[in-house]
């Protein structure tokens, strides 16, 4: 038989079946880390300093604080997408794609954890 029709692949129905999915949900975190970057800039404008005790003040406040986990959480989810198609476009080696998204996954889960429990951390812990 063949591969599928064109259309078919369009509609994300070609061998892997997701790969529609895979697309949409990188440019709704592109979108998100868009938007969520823009309020962070914006914010850290509008500080009267940059000093510890400000930002720490500024990030313990329940609204910035839930802005910033969900920046830190499409932000590690977009790479993590990002660098997902790259390793299974060009690691060919099936143990070491393995290996490599192993690894990837636990850089993502690992990195985005100790970033939210920082932030928690001033919320919950107060501002020092």
């Amino acid at each position: 038989m063949g591969n599928g029709t064109s259309l078919g692949k369009v509609r994300g129905l070609g061998s892997a079946h997701e790969g529609a999915h895979h697309w949409l949900v990188q440019r709704i975190t592109a979108i998100g880390n868009l938007v969520l970057s823009i309020w962070l800039i914006a914010s850290i404008i509008g500080l009267p300093d940059l000093s510890y005790s400000t930002v720490s003040k500024w990030l313990a406040q329940p609204v910035s604080a839930t802005a910033m986990i969900l920046l830190v959480i499409s932000t590690f989810w977009h790479a993590r997408l990002g660098l997902q198609v790259l390793i299974e476009d060009y690691l060919h080696n099936s143990g070491t794609k393995f290996a490599a998204l192993a690894a990837l996954n636990l850089a993502v889960i690992g990195g985005g954890a100790f970033a939210i429990f920082s932030v928690a951390s001033l919320s919950f812990g107060g501002a020092a």
